[in-house]
């Protein structure tokens, strides 16, 4: 088949092509999918996208005029598909459901760790040759307690290594993981967990219900001084409400890996482009924040299952008309 990868990177492309070998003919562009780029399909039969990518309505119709009856994410999420305009148009969506639960897991440990042990500002001394240790406290994450809100295979790889840090875990999720209890993890409401835990580790897909799940409200029962990670949807905290909370010092800092309104910054260089964001100048300009641009599936090993799955979905689309991660 002829497929048309929009949001070409060159840390995912050879993947892609290896885990082709020549079975379909991949055309890569840089472009991201919307409305004007999505008139590049013409010719096409599958088209695969990435987690940025608008895979609404209008984007769908033009695809569908242009005879294009697949999309294949190279995601797990797919907020950014509106499933059920692909469901009238016939177009079959499938998504990775799981790459590496642990690359994303790990680097949420890290940003913890880097955040806590003020790492880069230690580097920052470091090259300027101010050793002195003053501003550099940090705190034991040893028996302290962490609450891991969604308890996927991520959540419970989260809840794994924190398990290994000697914490005491909560959780809350609507539905209870047996690999989750096994570990000792504890469920309980949203509310407790907020209230009672030192850091929170958001692991939730983004949907109706977790849309600013993390809302003002929600901010105020947060444990004074706790710590916040969110290497999830950035939509499921409401960043102006996170902003206040960081203002009022009722959280001591944050970890972020994604950003609610990412779209169009993240992947992309903005060297020389002058960003108007003014929620996003906030959050970079504090010092007890540390962004990462959407990196924390960005191994080895997650990038090969990706592309593994995603050529696995076509070829079996091509097949049988389905495949065995198709959405609907």
């Amino acid at each position: 088949m002829k497929v048309l990868v929009y949001s070409t990177h060159s840390f995912d492309r050879p993947y892609l092509e290896k885990a082709a070998q020549g079975i379909h003919q991949l055309h890569f562009v840089e472009d991201a999918l919307d409305k004007d780029s999505a008139k590049l399909s013409t010719g096409y039969d599958v088209v695969s996208v990435f987690s940025n990518d608008d895979v609404s309505e209008g984007v769908l119709k033009i695809l569908h005029q242009n005879n294009i009856r697949f999309v294949a994410l190279r995601s797990a999420g797919y907020n950014h598909v509106d499933l059920n305009a692909a469901k009238n148009l016939n177009i079959r969506v499938a998504n990775v459901p799981e790459y590496s639960p642990y690359s994303v897991a790990e680097h949420a440990v890290a940003m913890l760790m880097a955040l806590n042990r003020k790492l880069y500002f230690s580097q920052l001394l470091f090259q300027l040759q101010d050793f002195r240790l003053d501003p550099l406290v940090g705190f034991d994450v040893h028996k302290k307690t962490v609450g891991i809100i969604g308890t996927g295979k991520i959540g419970t790889a989260f809840a794994r290594i924190m398990k290994g840090f000697g914490c005491t875990l909560l959780a809350y999720d609507i539905k209870e993981n047996p690999d989750a209890l096994v570990l000792g993890v504890q469920y309980v409401s949203l509310d407790d967990l907020l209230s009672n835990s030192d850091i929170i580790s958001i692991h939730c897909p983004l949907n109706s219900s977790t849309y600013h799940l993390l809302s003002e409200k929600k901010f105020s029962k947060i444990k004074k001084g706790s710590i916040l990670i969110n290497t999830a949807r950035g939509a499921v905290i409401d960043t102006s409400a996170l902003i206040k909370a960081i203002e009022s010092e009722q959280i001591s800092g944050a970890c972020l890996d994604v950003y609610e309104f990412e779209k169009g910054l993240y992947f992309n260089d903005k060297r020389n482009k002058v960003i108007t964001d003014d929620l996003f100048l906030k959050l970079k300009s504090f010092p007890n924040v540390l962004l990462t641009a959407h990196q924390a599936f960005l191994t080895k090993e997650a990038l090969q299952n990706i592309a593994t799955t995603t050529i696995q979905n076509m070829t079996e689309w091509e097949k049988y008309g389905k495949s065995s991660n198709d959405l609907w």
